[in-house]
């Protein structure tokens, strides 16, 4: 309706000055107003195919503009032959690839949401039902010693809790992309220091050694809060992975290319099934007695990779883990 409404407008239009300029050309001399009469014909003739043919191309661009609006499924421009309109199809049919990625993506990130909700269900619910049966335990009135013990473990669950959620949070801050990450020079000594510093009496009581050698005025770029974060997340693993007088080795190497922090520990390494899923989020390994939630090295690559840096794990060939940090410059 729209292109035969616009097409009636332009042939009226152009009757109208071809008629104004007959009769003025019909009044000096009757011969020039008939050539201009025919050639105005002709001329209006190919204007008025040309027009109808490109208002069916635009239609028929609108048509499939709508089908793309109102069926996902249906994503596909067809080609157009003329130039302005061949721009536009071209144009049109990076947009279309463009909402098919978002609508991948967005039921991508549907799925993940469902099943994260589900093993944030699953990693409370560990801890509660044992709260809870803590609970009825010490509704049977135990002796002193014993309800001491039972309020013990239930402390240690609440701060377990604790822990999880604080870290869920934080990962959930992470994935809706509220948080802003500080840009500035960052001492690597100190960074080791301050991430080390509270696992220095756990590394003590469980003699655990721990090594560092890194280079003088060696840094990085990044926010210092969350890097610490990241780096005492992976020394966390590591802790658990030694055991009783194990060793945790870290070292720098600081290149005109990059910085690179090496974590190397004395445990066991990582199993061939393990090793592809270490920063996987909520996995815990095949090793049901692992006292993490596996939320830790999902954070922390979360938080080098959203500061322009890198993070792997691999096995060291001397035995043990080894974590790998490197800030391109």
């Amino acid at each position: 309706m729209f292109r035969n409404r616009e097409i009636r407008r332009l042939a009226v239009w152009f009757a109208g000055v071809t008629i104004v300029c007959s009769g003025a050309g019909f009044a000096l001399q009757p011969g020039a107003g008939l050539l201009l009469l025919a050639a105005a014909a002709a001329y209006g003739a190919a204007f008025f195919l040309f027009t109808r043919a490109r208002y069916r191309s635009i239609a028929k661009i609108s048509e499939q503009i709508d089908q793309v609006l109102h069926d996902g499924d249906c994503l596909y421009i067809g080609e157009m032959d003329e130039g302005e309109l061949s721009i536009l199809q071209t144009e049109i049919s990076k947009m279309t690839l463009r909402i098919r990625e978002q609508n991948d993506a967005l039921k991508k990130e549907k799925g993940h949401l469902a099943d994260s909700l589900a093993d944030i269900a699953h990693q409370l619910r560990t801890p509660l039902t044992s709260a809870n049966l803590i609970l009825s335990l010490l509704k049977d009135n135990p002796g002193e010693s014993g309800r001491k013990g039972l309020l013990r473990d239930m402390e240690g669950l609440f701060r377990q809790m604790d822990r999880l959620i604080d870290s869920l949070l934080k990962l959930s801050r992470l994935d809706a992309g509220i948080v802003v990450f500080r840009k500035e020079p960052v001492q690597v000594a100190g960074l080791i220091e301050t991430a080390s510093r509270p696992l220095l009496i756990p590394m003590e009581l469980h003699e655990i050694t721990l090594e560092i050698q890194v280079p003088e005025g060696a840094r990085i770029d990044g926010d210092p809060d969350w890097l610490g974060e990241a780096l005492q997340n992976i020394l966390k693993n590591c802790m658990e992975s030694v055991g009783d007088r194990g060793c945790i080795q870290i070292a720098c190497e600081d290149t005109l290319l990059y910085t690179e922090i090496t974590i190397h520990d004395s445990g066991p390494g990582f199993g061939k099934e393990d090793l592809y899923h270490v920063f996987d989020r909520f996995y815990r390994g095949r090793d049901t007695k692992a006292s993490g939630y596996g939320i830790g090295l999902s954070l922390c690559r979360t938080i080098i990779t959203r500061q322009g840096g890198t993070v792997a794990a691999r096995n060291h060939p001397r035995g043990g883990a080894l974590f790998v940090i490197r800030f391109p410059k």
